[in-house]
């Protein structure tokens, strides 16, 4: 039996949303939200332990003024059909400061091998269906087609945000009209705030699964999940089911709290599973959650039921 990888967490410090996306020249490619929201770094390591000491670069700097000029959250890498995105959502604000913009999502390019060192090209906003406060894409490939998975507001719907999915024609467009998947409808998605974010996608055993965070960004922040058949149409919300419960909390006992924003890794063997999230060392003290720095990477293995579903457990100690 292979021993199974050990992870010293946190894997980087004050990295919120984070996300690592392991390519197949050997390399963790890591990326998350850094405090002050006005950088895109990127960071790579051959294992997982070694990011948190690696060396950052940052690939992008957010323009003074524009529609994406602050509030810089909960960056993404990923490489499709030979070429490098990175999708992000940020806020705005112009020189005429009567004029401001809540968050929308964006796109960045780069066609060199070496995402770190490349030059990145500004692909603009990922335009949906509605001009509204929209954030945490992620894309996925299955069965030859793109699809986006990404958090908007509704004005029909009460709440902060609920979750869409759609095809797309290319990294940078959507194609055809978006489906909704969830709003926040349970007592632990209304704590605060009522929101349905930060989606991530895992396709196992013939299932896709969608793992997403709702709530307030303090310790109540929980995770939840969508899953359907990978033989159903993805776009119909019928084809989708969604757990009654969370199935990742606070731990009081570990003294981790609020763990979210998730993403999904390979060990370094590819034997394993891993989860990679943030959580906080400590219940929340700022009136705004925020502002608070102590959101840590951190990395751990994850187990399937007899159902096909992963079984998280509870965020374990340092």
């Amino acid at each position: 039996m292979k021993k199974r990888p050990a992870y010293q967490n946190p894997i980087v410090l004050e990295r919120a949303d984070p996300w690592i996306y392991k390519h197949t020249d050997g390399y963790y490619y890591f990326t998350g939200s850094v405090p002050g929201y006005k950088v895109i770094e990127l960071r790579r390591a051959k294992t997982i332990n070694e990011l948190r000491d690696t060396e950052a670069v940052n690939v992008w700097t957010a323009p003074e003024y524009g529609w994406n000029s602050r509030l810089i959250w909960a960056p993404e890498l990923h490489f499709i059909e030979g070429k490098w995105y990175v999708y992000f959502a940020a806020s705005g604000e112009s020189e005429d400061a009567s004029i401001a913009t809540h968050h929308r999502m964006f796109v960045l390019e780069c066609r060199d091998a070496n995402p770190l060192t490349g030059k990145w090209v500004e692909k603009g906003i990922v335009k949906t269906n509605q001009d509204s406060f929209s954030l945490d894409a992620t894309v996925f490939s299955h069965r030859e087609e793109l699809y986006y998975v990404w958090a908007q507001k509704e004005p029909a719907i009460p709440g902060n945000s609920n979750l869409y999915i759609a095809k797309m024609l290319n990294p940078w467009t959507i194609k055809g009209s978006p489906t909704l998947l969830t709003i926040p409808e349970y007592d632990w998605e209304k704590v605060t705030y009522l929101v349905n974010e930060g989606p991530a996608v895992i396709e196992k055993d013939g299932k896709i699964i969608i793992t997403y965070s709702a709530s307030a960004t303090d310790e109540n922040y929980a995770m939840g999940m969508l899953w359907a058949d990978a033989n159903d149409d993805l776009l119909n919300g019928f084809s989708w089911h969604k757990s009654s419960t969370p199935v990742f909390i606070s731990s009081e006992r570990n003294k981790q709290f609020g763990p979210g924003h998730n993403s999904f890794t390979k060990s370094e063997d590819g034997a394993h599973d891993v989860l990679i999230y943030h959580a906080r060392p400590q219940k929340n003290t700022f009136d705004n959650p925020l502002n608070n720095p102590d959101r840590h990477a951190r990395a751990q293995l994850f187990e399937w039921n007899d159902e096909g579903l992963p079984i998280f457990g509870e965020p374990i100690a340092d």
